[in-house]
């Protein structure tokens, strides 16, 4: 029964209907495979860009890559995990080195990374209400966010100079803080002069986050509070930083990464070999391998980070996600 009804379905439809349909399916087909299609050339050139050093830097760490061997680096004997082994022993000089470097980057993304998001922070909820003023205050708030980094850098290296340095005016001549004016790129003050200069560039992007994050917010949330005698900080602690923690994690776990593997600050704030106290690890890893012209240690070392930077990421996303879980339910 039900294949009499079939043949004489097809029987009574018109003749170019199969045709059409047969047409129409590669077409379909072309259509799904367009976007592909399109993705291809970005994938490819991520392939080339990212992905291909990195397993070339991952294979150059299990070798005794030196200056010796840069013209065919090919042909350099592999030394297994003698490089990591080299990095790791913390009781000989490359090893303590690194390690040191390790602590001081650590430190120096924590204040960082704090101090960023608190004055982006406080900066986006002084501007969250609407006053005269208010877009040119924006404006100049990610003025520091735009500028290029090498401008921005060279011209703090000029406010930082011993003699004729802004700093130095400033805080010695005029507001007489200390008995002579101190060297800001040299010595223990190089972690503060350092810590200045990311903190500077850093706030902005917080506060361009946060700023957008508080337009979500609903207003009536306010107002709902104000009726009930809520003051401003009881608003901004039951309201706006529980509404704000979904894009604080994100915030958060963005300018760590950033701070970590910062390099263009520190080389352009010191040159190529950063005093000890602001010897941050994207330097160190840098000096071990162009100025002391040991590629393997080097390479080694930037596995070391990579690995390090891909657990701390992993970490902080299965807590927040299990927080997030934890919330909701």
């Amino acid at each position: 029964m039900t294949t009499r009804t079939l043949e004489e379905s097809v029987a009574k439809s018109p003749p170019g209907t199969a045709a059409s349909s047969a047409r129409r399916r590669p077409g379909r087909f072309r259509r799904a495979g367009l976007p592909y299609l399109l993705l291809l050339p970005a994938l490819v050139l991520e392939l080339l860009v990212h992905l291909v050093p990195m397993v070339i830097g991952i294979v150059m760490s299990f070798k005794e890559l030196t200056q010796f061997y840069i013209r065919d680096w090919g042909t350099a004997p592999w030394s297994g995990l003698g490089n990591y082994r080299l990095s790791v022993d913390f009781h000989a000089p490359v090893g303590a080195a690194l390690l040191h470097s390790f602590l001081v980057t650590v430190g120096f993304t924590l204040l960082s990374v704090a101090l960023c998001w608190l004055i982006g922070t406080v900066a986006a909820l002084f501007l969250q209400d609407t006053f005269r003023g208010r877009g040119l205050l924006r404006a100049l708030f990610l003025v520091p966010y735009a500028l290029p980094v090498y401008a921005a850098v060279i011209t703090w290296v000029f406010m930082f100079q011993h003699d004729n340095g802004l700093v130095n005016h400033v805080l010695h001549d005029q507001l007489h803080i200390g008995a002579k004016p101190a060297f800001w790129l040299i010595g223990d003050n190089s972690f503060y002069a350092l810590l200045t200069v990311s903190v500077w560039k850093g706030w902005p992007f917080a506060f361009l986050v946060v700023t957008a994050g508080l337009q979500n917010i609903p207003g009536e949330l306010y107002e709902a509070a104000a009726l009930d005698g809520a003051g401003m900080w009881q608003r901004i602690r039951r309201i706006t930083l529980p509404s704000l923690r979904p894009v604080n994690q994100v915030l958060v776990l963005v300018l760590f990464l950033w701070t970590f593997n910062d390099f263009n600050t520190p080389y352009v704030l010191f040159g190529r070999s950063a005093p000890e106290a602001a010897d941050l690890v994207s330097v160190h890893i840098y000096q071990a391998s162009f100025v002391t012209w040991n590629f393997g240690t080097g390479s080694a070392m930037s596995v070391l980070l990579l690995l390090f930077l891909l657990v701390v990421t992993g970490g902080y996303l299965l807590a927040t996600s299990r927080e997030r879980r934890t919330s909701d339910v």
